[in-house]
């Protein structure tokens, strides 16, 4: 999620050149031996890897799905960003691994509008090898801050993957988390998006998934009423979901968090992205409720994600603002629910 509305107008970038070569598999062996080929110094890692994509390519009778991610910054802390995409190379091999997963591309939009924390960036992105796994990153600077969605929509744009994850720069993936959640999605052409189950930082719940907010929730979590709350404590447990997360089984969901939502890049470029009205808080809400008009969201408790952020509505009065503001657009879009 990124603070502080600019409005400006977004350049389009241009990207990669693509090459087209029939076969997935083999689009990611050419790429990793001709990085191999520029690189004398290349590593034995590199040269392993690169050896495994070419056994995977000819083995596999069909080409395997191809994920593209998209992360947007704004000033995000760099140590989480480096942690989040750590665990995300690490997912990916092991998904590559259980052959539920071919091409992966990464593309990093930084909004902070600032060279100085782009240059940092840079330097931690440096200290990455995703070319040992196999998988092609970029890194864009944009003009302009033009909000969280608006920067996954460009990163999308360029895209050309079966599935795509939408990922904060604060999550810490389980090494199964892409596994199962691919594999869902192949065998069950109906489902649209799946949602992991969340923990924070201790290990508790985070209770990512919600059921359709009413006025009276949302003005109990943006304001600090603590007596109010413990008041309305099962109305804020039944929105926050409670009852699935204690059941441990999967569910249809209404509403999938931001921070990690891996959806069927079809259904997503069929509703259009993230709206861009929506620019803080709100959005995913939105999209998912687009999103459930192509298919069925699903609840998978066996992905797990630690997610580090969270509870922007009580973060400091600016925030709050925005995120009632947000809101009133929400319901006015959506449909109002008072109590």
């Amino acid at each position: 999620m990124v603070p502080g509305p600019m409005k400006a107008a977004v350049t389009r970038m241009p990207g990669p050149k693509r090459i087209p070569v029939p076969g997935l598999g083999l689009l990611m062996c050419c790429h990793a031996v001709k990085v191999a080929s520029r690189d004398s110094s290349s590593t034995r890692l590199r040269r392993q890897a690169a050896a495994n994509i070419v056994a995977m390519a000819t083995k596999t009778p069909f080409p395997m799905p191809a994920l593209s991610v998209s992360v947007v910054l704004h000033h995000s802390d760099l140590a989480r960003l480096e942690t989040t995409l750590r665990t995300l190379l690490r997912a990916a091999v092991v998904a590559r691994d259980a052959a539920v997963l071919g091409v992966v591309s990464i593309s990093i939009i930084d909004n902070s509008v600032s060279d100085r924390y782009h240059q940092a960036l840079l330097s931690t992105l440096a200290g990455l090898d995703p070319v040992a796994a196999g998988i092609a990153l970029e890194c864009r600077a944009l003009p302009a801050n033009v909000g969280y969605g608006v920067g996954h929509n460009e990163a999308f744009r360029a895209t050309q993957g079966d599935f795509h994850l939408v990922l904060n720069p604060d999550i810490e993936l389980d090494t199964q988390v892409l596994s199962h959640g691919l594999q869902y999605l192949v065998q069950r052409p109906g489902t649209v998006l799946v949602c992991p189950r969340g923990i924070d930082a201790a290990g508790a719940p985070a209770y990512l998934n919600k059921r359709y907010p009413s006025v009276l929730v949302l003005v109990l979590r943006a304001l600090p009423l603590e007596r109010l709350r413990r008041c309305f404590a099962d109305r804020l447990a039944d929105y926050e979901m409670h009852d699935i997360e204690c059941a441990g089984e999967g569910a249809t969901v209404r509403l999938a968090s931001g921070c990690f939502m891996l959806v069927r890049s079809a259904a997503f470029r069929a509703v259009g992205g993230f709206y861009d009205r929506y620019f803080l808080y709100f959005e995913d809400y939105d999209l998912s409720l687009r999103l459930a008009q192509q298919g069925a969201i699903e609840y998978l408790p066996d992905m797990i994600v630690r997610h580090y952020g969270g509870g922007s509505a009580r973060k400091n009065w600016r925030h709050r603002g925005w995120f009632l503001r947000s809101g009133l657009r929400f319901f006015t879009d959506h449909g109002w629910r008072w109590i």
